[in-house]
């Protein structure tokens, strides 16, 4: 069970990092300067539209607690005057959540289980175990996710790449 200092010190940590976040995303293959990109971590809450209707409505996040799912996700902008390829986004997943699942239109989703050395798809990943066998790597062992962006990106284009994960 948190106590109360554990508990605001897994929210500052949690919001430290989603800060983070939204300065580290860098396009590792596409050329310096054609790629603009922004993230944002929000929140999905239920809430009553104008027709009196519940919908899912995202927020960005302001404070979380465990259990809180977060969706990170990362905008890029062709910004050259040429279509870009060879783009690539890379996400860690935060300390102190488990990874849900990453979305992303027109990409190749890789993982990392060693903290961004080495990708895989989900099912070519494993992980040694203590005893020193290995065994298939599952989503709360993942470490960074990383989206390879398929064909290119035209001139002024917009995509998105996105991963959810729950706070412990």
């Amino acid at each position: 069970m948190l106590n109360h200092t554990m508990f605001s010190q897994r929210c500052i940590t949690v919001l430290c990092v989603a800060v983070l976040l939204l300065a580290c995303h860098l396009p590792a293959h596409a050329a310096r300067g054609a790629i603009n990109i922004s993230s944002i971590a929000e929140m999905e809450i239920e809430a009553v539209n104008e027709d009196g209707e519940k919908e899912l409505k995202r927020i960005p996040v302001e404070a979380a607690v465990p259990g809180d799912e977060i969706i990170y996700t990362t905008t890029f902008e062709n910004i050259i005057n040429k279509p870009a390829g060879n783009i690539a986004i890379t996400n860690p997943v935060p300390n102190d959540t488990t990874f849900r699942r990453a979305d992303g239109a027109n990409t190749d989703i890789n993982f990392s289980v060693d903290g961004g050395k080495q990708y895989a798809s989900a099912d070519n990943l494993s992980v040694k175990t203590q005893q020193g066998n290995n065994r298939a790597a599952v989503p709360a062992d993942y470490t960074h996710v990383r989206w390879f962006y398929k064909g290119e990106l035209g001139v002024g284009e917009t995509s998105e790449v996105s991963f959810r994960a729950v706070i412990k």
